[in-house]
């Protein structure tokens, strides 16, 4: 995490919420809203990359079927953007097959979220990425 002053200030990290449901993004906003964490938030696969490239978050919570640009199309631009390079990124999705995770974690997700979501869990797994970035 960055120092913002020489006060010792931390400068306010951007968190990416994209996923078309806005009761879930509602639901992860405010577990992850904080002093510390301003959340954004994008509905479909446009939107969210727009949203990247401008705010350049520390995390980014991508739904895997979302409208416009696919999760993991989303993932493949994160990885190939040399300014991104040290983004983290959670892959959410409904589905629990195996094949299906591995895909999104060798397509570089840092973390792989199934869908119903407890909101402790995904504050604990969005610290942790936050915690992995910060020693990136």
């Amino acid at each position: 995490m960055t120092l913002g002053t020489r006060s010792g200030i931390r400068k306010r990290e951007t968190v990416l919420i994209a996923d078309p449901e806005p009761g879930l993004r509602l639901l992860i906003h405010e577990a992850i809203e904080s002093p510390l964490y301003r959340v954004v938030e994008a509905a479909d696969g446009e939107e969210a990359w727009r949203l990247i490239r401008d705010s350049k978050p520390i995390v980014v919570l991508l739904d895997v079927d979302m409208p416009g640009r696919s999760g993991l199309n989303l993932l493949s631009a994160i990885r190939a953007d040399r300014e991104l390079q040290g983004t983290q990124v959670i892959m959410l999705s409904a589905s629990q097959k195996q094949s299906d995770i591995d895909a999104g974690l060798l397509a570089g997700a840092d973390f792989y979220m199934t869908k119903p979501l407890a909101a402790h869990d995904l504050v604990a797994r969005v610290a942790e990425a936050i915690e992995h970035q910060a020693t990136w």
